[in-house]
């Protein structure tokens, strides 16, 4: 999957790769290195953050399809992040950490292919506007410490995910935009279960090694998420995801 450039090779390289994982095609094996970074397409350009041009409120029918392409690059993305994870970590965790992930990078797959045709639904494609690559810049951060990882991939950056869409959801559906609004409901649902496979192996990791799994997390990403932690957040789907108030709540700023 991170070899793969191109949208389509990487999406069938997912399936294909989570397919043979699950008949038992694949053995638990860990002993190729991981590539510093994925192959990416020629498009969309990627910048910086702060160079990433606004795209409103998402009233108009462009702003709208901007958020859409921002969401597809998200889920782009997130599938290496999840078999960057089985490749650099599993060898660390029983297998059931090899399930989860590789679950989670096929689910990834899905969403940004539902996300793409949308785009080619509203007359335009995925690369067809710039995005930055901030996600992998917190793989690349922390490619060394499997407990880093989990702690800001899935518990902080899939963690805001929960929190966000609900409101964007709400924004598609009040314009009458069903299709992008199933869509949303779809990921939303699912990143809940990927949430709460980052929490339940982290507080694994953490009980094997005498971590107190609160206070391991809040040290984790005040050393490694650039970002701060802000309110609004969705308690509930947190909560669902075994992502407690205990966790983020004492780091919060508001």
């Amino acid at each position: 999957m991170l070899i793969a450039a191109e949208p389509l090779a990487k999406v069938k390289a997912a399936r294909s790769a989570a397919r043979d994982w699950r008949l038992g095609r694949l053995d638990h094996r860990f002993d190729m290195a991981m590539p510093d970074r994925p192959a990416r397409p020629d498009c969309p350009e990627l910048l910086p953050p702060n160079r990433m041009p606004k795209r409103g409120k998402g009233g108009s029918e462009r702003g709208r399809t901007a958020l859409i392409h921002a969401l597809a690059h998200i889920e782009f993305a997130a599938i290496d992040l999840a078999f960057d994870a089985v490749g650099r970590f599993g060898g660390q965790f029983p297998r059931g950490f090899t399930d989860d992930w590789m679950r989670v990078g096929a689910d990834e797959a899905m969403h940004f292919a539902l996300l793409d045709r949308r785009l080619k639904q509203l007359g335009s494609h995925y690369g067809a506007m710039p995005a930055h690559d901030g996600l992998w810049d917190a793989a690349a951060a922390t490619a060394h410490d499997p407990l880093a990882r989990l702690a800001v991939v899935p518990m902080v950056l899939e963690a805001r995910g929960l929190d966000v869409t609900p409101a964007t959801i709400e924004r598609f559906a009040g314009v009458g935009d069903t299709a992008t609004t199933r869509i949303l409901t779809r990921i939303l649902n699912d990143e809940i279960r990927h949430v709460r496979a980052g929490t339940i192996w982290f507080e694994s990791a953490c009980e094997r090694h005498g971590f107190v799994p609160e206070t391991m997390w809040q040290d984790l990403v005040a050393t490694y998420f650039r970002g701060v932690l802000k309110p609004p957040f969705n308690d509930s789907a947190r909560d669902s995801a075994g992502l407690t108030r205990g966790y983020y709540a004492p780091i919060a700023v508001s």
